[in-house]
């Protein structure tokens, strides 16, 4: 029966049998085939199943269905091996009838087994795969670079990994004409084995694929390709199921070694003809592919790697664009007060928070708030703060009740594994009454037009916003008499360090914002400079906010 496999995208490797006249292709979940990415359309193409012939033709999708790389504007034949490329997604027509095609996929049947080592092992022939070892076998030096000019044609410029690796098993199969299956195993990040990629000679071949864990790790372990010339008497693999179930004859096994000796898996081929049997001439030549299809697999890694890298710094930059459209464009102007904010996230997004929002009765609140952490995870409550916060002080005057409000709030949605640090202080244009409530944050600090420094609401302050729901916060109430400043800031400040782990400290805020400048601004930039010059080359850790307010 003629079936579609999936060659990448989210269904990598599944098969599709073409068992009804017309099979639809696309988005919609109605679809006989579903290919659930964005670009694809909902109705995207169809299959049309007429006897011994199959037909493909586009359902005017917005980005096209093409065969080969060709784009198919009209009812068009499949042929054996045709690569039917939607979007991103491609998938491989075969028909069905023919018994000797040479098969490759993703097989998510793949069974990695323990096989039993025996000392008393038949291995016919070992390899040193680093280039190190002085033995020599007998390849012909025809044979190897005819191994070679092969497997860097079929390479050519390819760097994805979906495309190198089925390409490495093609050409091995076009080496080794008595090859009936072969599979690359590749290590993951935390260094499990990974079936990557199998080829089977024949369609008609079990799904399941089983694997000898013990050969592939003795090869990775000892860098040394084997060769076993027949596996059915080796008693390396003593009560093996893969051997007895697949007749496997011999078996050809080398490590993948990248440029710096770096084992990234094994390439294994095997046979069950008992006339073909690998020789040790084969191995050698499978060496010297695996040592090209390593530095290719190496390279594709890296270029994945990359392209993963650079996803990522493009959704930090728009997440670090979201956020920054959270905090105020421009600070109030007022003719009574002034303002100055500064904002360094440790990130590139970060968890500290400052706002000014305008109340009904003309006040003004000013908020500085930290989340606890920082990276996305507080990024993303701080936003909620943000929203909810200003919700809050939109329904009601009473500061205090503001805070309480939007502490349930947060408690309701919170896991217990999210806090925040907040201050608030609600100031009066008309009376010059300034309102200060705290929750668990770094007190303001407060210089007098005379030179006073004093920490604010000290015994007033609560507890962090989303600990316990309906906790009562007290406010702190005083005037601003004409000169007074006002400095609110995160645990960035007090809290950066030095290179050798010394910290900034409430002292060295004092002894920085004791003397006034001749501008509001000067005095407020002098406690960063400080900072700074503290800091010296030691990277900051954590986030850096500073917001002051001063009366004229």
């Amino acid at each position: 029966m003629a079936f579609l496999q999936a060659l990448n995208g989210p269904d990598r490797g599944r098969r599709y049998p073409l068992e009804q006249p017309t099979i639809l292709v696309g988005r919609h979940p109605q679809c006989d085939i579903i290919v659930d990415v964005g670009a694809v359309s909902r109705k995207h193409a169809q299959v049309i199943v007429d006897g011994d012939r199959v037909y493909l033709e586009d359902l005017n999708s917005r980005n096209g269905t093409y065969v080969n790389e060709n784009l198919v504007t009209n009812r068009q034949l499949l042929k054996e091996n045709d690569e039917i490329r939607i979007c991103d997604v491609t998938l491989v027509f075969t028909s069905g009838d023919q018994k000797q095609q040479e098969h490759g996929s993703v097989v998510t049947q793949v069974l990695l087994e323990d096989t039993s080592p025996s000392k008393s092992s038949t291995i016919m022939t070992k390899l040193d795969a680093t280039g190190g070892s002085e033995f020599r076998l007998t390849a012909s030096a025809e044979a190897k670079l005819k191994a070679m000019l092969e497997i860097t044609r079929a390479l050519g410029q390819a760097l994805a990994l979906d495309d190198v690796l089925p390409k490495v098993l093609n050409s091995l199969f076009k080496i080794f004409i008595q090859a009936d299956r072969g599979f690359i195993v590749l290590k993951d990040g935390s260094g499990n084995l990974i079936p990557r990629w199998t080829k089977l000679r024949r369609s008609d071949e079990d799904d399941m694929i089983r694997i000898s864990r013990t050969i592939v790790t003795r090869v990775m372990e000892m860098k040394e390709a084997i060769l076993s010339a027949d596996a059915t008497t080796d008693s390396r693999f003593d009560m093996s199921q893969s051997i007895a179930d697949f007749r496997i004859r011999s078996m050809m096994c080398a490590p993948l070694i990248d440029s710096e000796g770096k084992v990234l898996g094994v390439l294994q081929l095997d046979t069950a003809d008992q006339k073909q049997r690998f020789q040790a001439e084969d191995l050698e030549v499978l060496v010297s592919v695996a040592s090209q299809a390593a530095i290719a697999i190496h390279n594709a890694q890296m270029h994945e790697a990359a392209l993963e890298q650079k996803a990522l710094q493009r959704d930090l930059e728009l997440a670090r664009r979201v956020q920054r459209g959270f905090l105020p464009q421009r600070r109030p102007k007022l003719d009574v007060f002034e303002f100055f904010d500064f904002y360094r996230p440790a990130n590139q997004i970060g968890g500290d928070y400052f706002d000014y929002v305008t109340l009904r009765d003309g006040r003004i609140a000013t908020i500085v708030a930290d989340v606890v952490g920082h990276g996305v995870a507080a990024a993303l409550l701080m936003a909620k703060l943000s929203t909810e916060a200003r919700f809050h002080l939109a329904t009601t005057d009473d500061p205090a009740q503001a805070v309480f409000r939007l502490n349930n709030a947060l408690c309701e949605d919170s896991e217990g594994d999210r806090f925040v640090t907040f201050v608030m202080s609600v100031l009066d244009p008309t009376s010059n009454d300034i309102v200060v409530v705290n929750a668990g944050h770094p007190l303001p600090l407060l210089r007098s037009n005379e030179g006073y420094l004093g920490w604010i609401g000290g015994e007033r302050t609560g507890l962090p916003l989303g600990i316990a729901e309906d906790f009562e916060f007290e406010p702190e109430t005083f005037t601003l008499q004409c000169g007074d400043q006002l400095a609110m800031f995160t645990d960035g400040i007090s809290e950066a360090m030095n290179d050798v782990g010394d910290q900034y400290s409430n002292q060295r805020i004092e002894a920085a914002l004791r003397t006034s400048q001749e501008r509001f601004e000067m005095w407020a930039e002098s406690l960063l400079s400080d900072v700074d010059r503290f800091m010296g080359n030691t990277s900051q850790y954590d986030d850096m906010c500073l917001v002051c307010v001063r009366r004229r």
